[in-house]
């Protein structure tokens, strides 16, 4: 049964405030447990006590809403660093201060090393020294506590930088003629990363191969999953593999990776001829990418380009849509992100694709690669009436004359 006690300053007129310090005395003896009480009193401290005599009574009452622990190492059912080990598990976030006599100093110091925040000597110290070692106990806590969450916050800003470069690599461009414009733009509810992922390859021969692709769903998991794929994609690319068989590679590293048979893909893939007239898109569930004609036509392919996602359907295999491609012509490929908001220029349904059509025919005059992909990601959100809620991932792929 618990003990309870005030040890706020019996001069003052006022009682405990919210801001007392609230201590947890851990403590069989009762002279000492005593003692205790009117030293902080003499002192005229802000604190209240609530004191319990043995290990198991204590968690009980951890971690409770006590701002430190005066933890005594003698205590019937535990002594020396076992007491302290159990505290700190049970309440990690706690200050806790040793209690030792003159002839333990020693474990006062091993207690120091072991978490604690401090040690006092019964019988050397008066109010004063007591309640500032309170104060500072606590102090010190809060510190270290800033400091592990900002260690935490780095850590995963360097976990994020990984994903980052994994998901949104540098573009392997061997020839002048070849020009990746990307923008990547994580969603408003997210800290981490999402699904999204792209990339481009030019081989040695001068084809142009480019992928776009979301993992469902958003945080960590999928974002690794995002760079399983990316990778399998760049890989299977470099080591020559057809290109028909590029997508049914990376739906079995996305069926040997995913945590849930409910986790799936979207993908849409480009191949680009080495003469530049002509290309192949592979679609697996993914928006239909647009080609960009000069400067004021938007086309899209056919409809029956589309194919089902990675993921869904065991043995499925992806047919390819060849287009043939006017001099000029750029492919414009992104994520559902890029339509999915709303579209602010009449009621407030969804952007659409027929809605990013119309935007990119406003834009598109006399606008560079860069220009016309910031333009756009500025636009959309300008309509949507602020950030979007989902990540976007666009891939600009443009070209000259080929140089061989």
């Amino acid at each position: 049964m618990t003990d309870l006690g005030s040890a706020t300053a019996g001069s003052s007129p006022h009682p405990a405030t919210t801001f007392a310090t609230r201590v947890l005395l851990v403590e069989d003896d009762e002279g000492d447990a005593f003692l205790v009480r009117e030293l902080l009193l003499d002192a005229g401290s802000d604190v209240t006590i609530q004191r319990v005599r043995s290990l198991a009574e204590a968690s009980l009452e951890l971690p409770g809403e006590h701002d430190c622990v005066l933890l005594g190492l003698g205590l019937p059912d535990a002594n020396g660093l076992e007491a302290l080990g159990v505290v700190l598990g049970a309440a990690p976030n706690i200050a806790v201060l040793v209690l030792t006599g003159l002839a333990d100093e020693h474990r006062g110091i091993e207690a120091v090393a072991a978490g604690a925040q401090d040690y006092l000597v019964k019988g050397t110290i008066d109010g004063q020294l007591l309640a500032r070692a309170i104060r500072y106990a606590v102090e010190r806590k809060r510190a270290d506590e800033s400091v592990r969450r900002l260690y935490a916050s780095e850590l995963r800003a360097a976990e994020n930088s990984r994903l980052e470069r994994g998901l949104l690599p540098e573009p392997v461009v061997l020839s002048g003629d070849v020009e990746a414009t990307t923008r990547y733009r994580p969603g408003r509810h997210q800290s981490l990363l999402g699904g999204d992922f792209y990339d481009l390859v030019e081989t040695d021969d001068g084809t142009v191969y480019a992928v776009i692709g979301d993992v469902a769903g958003h945080g960590p998991d999928e974002a690794a999953l995002g760079v399983c794929l990316r990778i399998a994609w760049r890989t299977l690319v470099l080591a020559g593999v057809e290109p028909e068989a590029i997508l049914p590679g990376m739906d079995a590293v996305l069926v040997g990776e995913r945590d849930s048979d409910e986790t799936f893909a979207t993908v849409s893939m480009v191949r680009v001829a080495p003469d530049r007239r002509s290309a192949r898109f592979w679609q697996a569930g993914h928006p239909l990418p647009l080609l960009l004609r000069g400067d004021d036509t938007v086309g899209r392919l056919p409809d029956d380009a589309a194919g089902v996602a990675l993921g869904v359907v065991p043995g499925t295999e992806w047919t390819a849509a060849e287009v043939d491609l006017a001099v000029g012509t750029r492919v414009l490929l992104f994520t559902d992100g890029l339509i999915e908001g709303l579209d602010g220029r009449g009621g407030r349904g969804r952007l659409g694709e027929s809605g990013l059509e119309a935007l990119l025919a406003e834009l598109l005059v006399g606008s560079t690669s860069a220009r016309l992909a910031g333009s756009l990601l500025a636009r959309v959100q300008e309509l949507n009436g602020g950030e979007l809620t989902d990540d976007v991932a666009l891939l600009l792929v443009s070209w000259g004359q080929p140089s061989r």
